[in-house]
């Protein structure tokens, strides 16, 4: 992967019982858009609804490794990071080339 190249931002995560109606709010009015105000451009949401895998994977795209880096390391991401996970568990992200296709950890 080089630095020029786009990348994927993979994320996974369960959303906690009873919690769903915050978390479906919480991600279209706030996550959403904080991702695309950071310089992610969101490209898929996947719910599981059969099988031993994550509930939900979710991809945004960074123009470089060096963007999608700095915008984890940056105080708005790990805010939004903070409060995605009161409504989430098995929280997992991974950076990978990008593909425009389905793509999983």
């Amino acid at each position: 992967m080089t630095s020029k190249q786009p990348v994927k931002l993979l994320m996974t995560w369960d959303i906690l019982p009873g919690h769903e109606q915050d978390y479906f709010e919480f991600i279209v009015q706030e996550f959403i858009p904080a991702l695309q105000q950071l310089g992610l451009e969101p490209e898929e949401a996947w719910f599981t609804v059969y099988g031993d895998y994550p509930q939900i994977l979710a991809t945004a795209r960074a123009p470089s490794l060096e963007a999608a880096l700095s915008i984890l390391r940056s105080r708005q991401w790990k805010d939004m990071e903070r409060r995605l996970k009161q409504y989430i568990t098995n929280y997992r992200y991974k950076l990978v080339p990008y593909k425009p296709t389905f793509q999983f950890f």
